[in-house]
């Protein structure tokens, strides 16, 4: 009690006194908006709240659905460890629809009460904790755009349970709470029999398109302009021809309008005579409407080919590949008919129809439009189009931009039979069992869908599984229908049309519709199967991200087993392909990288399946390695270099780099055709590989990049080039750079790997210059310089996620040898640093949080995170107080000696990399002296004490590192 004190008033001092004195304590008076730039979003700090209450109450005016729904996993896992809620809410100006109120009562450890009070606008959050409680208040309703998008202010402050301004606002809930009424079904029934919602809430839904432009012959063209995105698109549409090409390729996300934005291009160009090209003929209609509504003109103008439809004749024509690649139709047209072609999913163009058509005309311009290029046929689209990528859509783009429907995602623990989770293996028999059916229905109904009613896809893992479970659905209420590869064409559209009548509630299927369905009213997705691919889980999360009237977001919701593959949900949720263990726990753990208003949740146990999934997947195998490479090959129609990889959202190079130590080894591996290198080259390059690609310290490769620019610079130029990179300079980091450079700081191992001659030298006056051997390789050897300038340039660019002030940035992962290095020490001594080490006014701490149960009693340290801002931490074994190590750590501010921490999960899923967590600082009021076993068993004096950071660890990275 008495160190939450402290840290209370300490926090309270600095928040509302001075706050340039003490240390930003885990109490601190906060500021939250939301801030789409830097991913902060008042929700974060709703859910870190939930996530360690032990009650709360929300007083809010306005309740969404979308909002409501950014909670529900986080409340389904409270009431799991029993946690209770109380929600206070209103039927203010109708704002709150009845549809909300139901969903409520779905969340049966929460109270809701409906308040009387007249203007009733309060937005505040209580939560209640072991020995505080926090408080949220300010301009956030309980709707998602309040809580991840609109600028709003809340302030966040924590009192002690006994402190004044808490009970004033709890005693003000409390007054409102006794005198409201409780939220039951025969309430909801009476308030939607006189429901009445305001017309402004209307107005407010987004609407994809007018319904109607009139029913004159000739249309005049509706002032429909391009978006933010489309229009940057265009400009890089036209800068392809600008540059001589006849053909680009456009990759837009899944309902991002690449039918539009080839109507607006069209419009641009004004084509002679223009032909479209779909696989689909239920396309051919609305692609053509579409075009119409943007370009205006006579009916006649426009015209289909497909089946016995023979409009040819028209400026704009819109054709099947099945009816325009046969002969016949072919030479009906001169090879020179139309001056612009453009391919709706041009994905499928290496199937021979679509090359019979494409090898057939020579347009002045044709473009190929697609959601997945990657393809797993061989064929490569990218080759196709000249490697000319006009522009790129992606799926985190697109949701910021608000072309898409918002979704909350939610990845939820499948059924557990016997005691098992469902995994790749389970019988057909076990996937439709009467519990499993039941736990399927449980979790679709909590969850929900926006709308009136349901419109759904289940994409289940094998045929019979859709067939049975639509019956076993069936039997129970819902009105489903399974359509699989043997259901014809007429059966899925008849389908198709029930689903969008409201005649049917789901359809079961088995990757049939992955693409090429066009249903913009689907608002539930639920995946019964395992993620075998990052691009099928898009494809059918795409399913229900084409906005619609009827609906404000699409739920997601995703059925976790035991699955081996589990790690490319977050992948794909992400877009990360960078293959990095740690930034795939990450996308896990802490999701703000999605941006609008949608979310992705994951309930505690499915979480806790994707670790494992993570933990036991080669994410770094030979194979994966080789297909991003070819993958990257075909895309950019050359041999990538580390630096393709970064802009192109590929594999991490320097997961490449651990693997092969550097990018020549790698190419003759990957049998490219490479310039032969010396061993000394060989040398170097790894060097510079393993040293500076992973951007840590930014000062060793501004002067690499410098010499490679001149053969010699000056010590000021080197100055100068640091200050404006941001860097900090000061004399014990540039003696650091001097010894990296020199090779002095490397052990003797490294620097016999590395060549034993200093890399680069310096005269009297202090210019700087590579050794002899290095400038001549550079001038003699170009594919040699080429994979300098490669990994300089890569790291560069990887640097940007570290900062530059003390050379260490809070949560990123560092080994022991990084540290040595960034805290500027003589020499390379992990090998004898062990768990701490204290030297050169510094003292980097290491931990190892959740010890091997094979550790030896004599290592089996007992550090813990016993609070997001004390780490309870113990010296090594046969040390006591009075030893000159332990009185410098106690004495350490005194000393002016800088502690550091960093933590590692275990070292089964971190192996040598740490986190970094801050500076803390030994509460000397803990110093104690133990005893524990040493090898032989003999009781040795240890010490231990608490160690207080000077900023509370997050809250995701603390549970993160703490639950096992």
């Amino acid at each position: 009690m008495e160190d939450f004190l402290s840290n209370l008033e300490n926090s309270l001092y600095k928040g509302f006194i001075d706050q340039n004195i003490g240390t930003a304590g885990r109490y601190k008076p906060e500021l939250l908006v939301n801030d789409t730039r830097a991913n902060e979003h008042v929700l974060t700090s709703l859910v870190d709240e939930l996530d360690t209450c032990q009650s709360f109450i929300f007083s809010v005016a306005f309740i969404t659905e979308s909002g409501l729904a950014t909670l529900k996993s986080q409340l389904l896992d409270l009431k799991r460890r029993g946690v209770r809620g109380r929600i206070l809410t209103s039927t203010f100006l109708h704002f709150n629809q009845p549809k909300v109120f139901k969903e409520l009562m779905k969340i049966t450890n929460v109270e809701v009460r409906l308040t009387s009070l007249e203007g009733f606008h309060s937005k505040g959050y209580i939560f209640d904790h072991d020995q505080h409680v926090s408080l949220i208040v300010g301009s956030s309703n309980l709707t998602a755009q309040a809580l991840k998008v609109n600028y709003e202010w809340n302030i966040k402050v924590t009192s002690h349970q006994n402190g004044e301004v808490i009970a004033h606002f709890k005693d003000q809930f409390e007054r409102a709470w006794e005198q409201a009424s409780l939220l039951t079904d025969d309430w909801i029934a009476s308030y939607e029999a006189m429901y009445e919602p305001e017309t402004y809430e209307t107005a407010n839904k987004v609407m994809e398109l007018p319904k109607t432009y009139g029913a004159n012959p000739v249309r005049e063209a509706v002032t429909i302009q391009p978006n933010k995105m489309q229009e940057e698109a265009l400009k890089h549409i036209q800068a392809v021809r600008d540059e001589g090409q006849d053909r680009g390729l456009v990759i837009s996300a899944t309902g991002t309008g690449k039918t539009y934005l080839a109507a607006f291009d069209v419009r641009r160009v004004a084509p002679i005579r223009m032909l479209f090209i779909v696989h689909r003929a239920q396309i051919l209609e609305q692609a053509m409407a579409d075009f119409q509504r943007v370009m205006g003109g006579m009916d006649k103008d426009f015209g289909i080919l497909s089946g016995s439809s023979k409009q040819t004749n028209v400026t704009y024509l819109f054709a099947t590949i099945q009816t325009i690649s046969k002969q016949d139709v072919l030479n009906q047209f001169s090879t020179q008919e139309f001056d612009y072609i453009l391919v709706d999913e041009v994905h499928k163009a290496g199937a021979s129809s679509y090359l019979k058509v494409l090898d057939y005309f020579n347009p002045d311009f044709l473009l190929g439009m697609t959601a997945t290029p990657e393809r797993t046929d061989d064929f490569n689209i990218f080759e196709l189009f000249n490697y000319n990528i006009a522009y790129e859509i992606r799926l985190q783009e697109a949701l910021e931009e608000d072309m898409l429907s918002p979704f909350h995602y939610f990845g939820v623990t499948d059924f557990e039979y016997n005691g098992q989770l469902i995994d790749d293996t389970t019988m057909l028999s076990n996937l439709v069992t009467d519990e499993r059916v039941e736990h399927i229905m449980d979790k679709v109904h909590y969850y929900g869908h926006s709308g009136d009613r349901v419109k759904g896809i289940m994409f289940c893992s094998r045929q019979q599984e859709a067939i049975e479970l639509s019956q076993a659905l069936n039997e129970r209420g819902y009105r489903t229908a399974a359509l699989t590869g043997k259901s014809s064409q007429e059966e899925r559209l008849h389908q198709v049309d029930r689903l969008e009548n409201g005649a049917l509630d789901y359809i079961l299927t088995v990757d049939i519709f992955n693409e090429g369905i066009d249903i913009p009213s689907i608002n539930q997705i639920v995946m019964l199967r395992q993620t075998a691919s990052s691009i099928v889980f898009i494809q059918q999360l795409g399913r229900g991200l084409r906005k619609h009237g009827s609906k404000d977001f699409a739920t997601i919701i995703d059925f976790i087993g035991n699955y081996k593959n589990n790690y490319l949900i977050p992948i794909a949720l992400s877009g990360d392909g960078s293959q990095n263990k740690d930034n795939i726990r990450r996308r896990t753990t802490e999701s703000s990288y999605i941006k609008g208003v949608s979310t992705v949740n994951f309930e505690e146990i499915a979480k806790k399946q994707i670790f494992d999934s993570i933990n036991a997947s080669k994410l770094t195998s030979m194979r994966t390695i080789q297909d991003a490479f070819a993958a990257l090959k075909n895309r950019i129609g050359r041999t990538p270099y580390l630096y393709d990889f970064i802009i192109n959202h590929s594999i991490d190079p320097v997961v490449i780099a651990n693997k092969f130590k550097n990018y020549y080894t790698f190419l003759i591996k990957m049998r490219e055709d490479v310039q032969g290198f010396s061993s000394y080259e060989t040398s170097i390059l790894t060097m510079f590989t393993l040293e500076f690609l992973n951007g840590k310290r930014q000062h060793e490769l501004i002067l690499l990049d410098q010499l490679l620019r001149k053969q010699t610079i000056t010590y000021n130029t080197y100055l100068d080039a640091l200050r404006d990179s941001g860097c900090l300079v000061d004399q014990d980091t540039l003696k650091s750079v001097h010894r990296i450079f020199n090779l002095s700081f490397f052990t003797q191992k490294d620097k016999d790997k590395y060549g034993t001659m200093p890399i680069v030298q310096w005269d009297a006056d202090n210019n700087y210059s590579f050794n002899h051997k290095i400038q001549k390789s550079l001038e003699v050897n170009t594919q040699f310089k080429h994979l300098v300038e490669d990994v300089i340039q890569t790291g560069l660019k990887r640097s940007e996620r570290y900062g530059t002030g003390n050379g260490l940035t809070r949560y990123e992962k560092y080994t022991r040898k990084d540290v040595c290095r960034l805290l500027n020490w003589d020499k390379d001594e992990k090998g004898t640093m062990f768990g701490y080490k204290v030297k050169h006014q510094t003292c980097p701490i290491f931990v190892t949080y959740h010890k091997d149960s094979q550790v030896d009693d004599s290592v089996a340290y007992g550090d813990e995170l016993i609070s997001p801002e004390i780490m309870k931490w113990e010296s090594r074994n046969n040390v006591n107080i009075s030893s000159s190590e332990v009185q410098k750590i106690i004495y350490a501010k005194e000393q002016g000696i800088d502690i550091h921490l960093f933590v590692k999960k275990s070292d089964d899923e971190d192996g040598g990399d740490f986190y970094y967590l801050g500076r803390p600082l030994p509460d000397k009021r803990s110093v104690e002296q133990t005893t524990m076993p040493n090898t032989k068993g003999q009781m040795v004096p240890v010490v231990h004490m608490n160690m207080v950071l000077d900023q509370p660890i997050e809250q995701r990275m603390y549970h993160y590192i703490v639950d096992a």
